[in-house]
């Protein structure tokens, strides 16, 4: 599928989630309207997407978190996994969005690209539930039931390679922060 239609589904089905995007996934979800509102970007901080969710969800346990990562990020911090998993937070959506390249410095394939499984990787490190999801339709029909499920979830997208450099949003993100912290104090 093409990121654009995943985030797209996304938006529409996020009922409230405060979101996590990172990367390729942060311009997109502000194109998409997702960026003023209980959102904060781990853009330029490859690898710690899952991380800052991680804290969100314990901080904000009544609130679902959902994480748009991307595979070569979070290859680089493949400890969380774990991390995640142990601190079994129920309310940890984490979606990988896997084209197999680190997109957001040039198009380089993965290291060891095709010989790791998200889905296995996820499930060994102790994740509740994982799975993939191979088009638009099926993310679709599926979101209801995912949003159901006892965290931590990861979802792996597999996501067409994209042309074109890359594109970031600029956002600061102590200001997301701030905003966030304001949001939430209003609720």
């Amino acid at each position: 599928m093409e990121r654009q239609e995943a985030i797209d589904i996304l938006a529409e089905g996020r009922h409230g989630a405060i979101s996590v995007p990172t990367m390729q996934s942060v311009f997109p979800w502000h194109e998409a309207g997702q960026g003023d509102m209980l959102n904060v970007d781990a853009s330029q901080c490859m690898g710690s997407a899952s991380t800052i969710g991680l804290g969100l969800a314990l901080a904000q346990p009544s609130r679902k978190v959902m994480v748009l990562d991307g595979d070569g990020s979070l290859l680089m911090q493949l400890g969380s996994l774990v991390t995640v998993a142990a601190a079994k937070v129920n309310n940890f959506y984490h979606f990988v969005f896997a084209n197999g390249l680190n997109q957001s410095t040039g198009n380089q394939p993965l290291p060891g690209q095709g010989m790791f499984d998200w889905v296995a990787l996820a499930t060994a490190s102790g994740y509740k539930h994982a799975l993939r999801i191979e088009d638009a339709e099926d993310l679709l029909e599926q979101l209801p039931s995912i949003w159901k499920l006892e965290g931590p979830v990861l979802i792996e997208l597999s996501i067409a390679r994209e042309e074109g450099p890359a594109r970031w949003a600029g956002v600061p993100m102590a200001k997301q922060v701030a905003s966030v912290r304001e949001q939430l104090a209003a609720s």
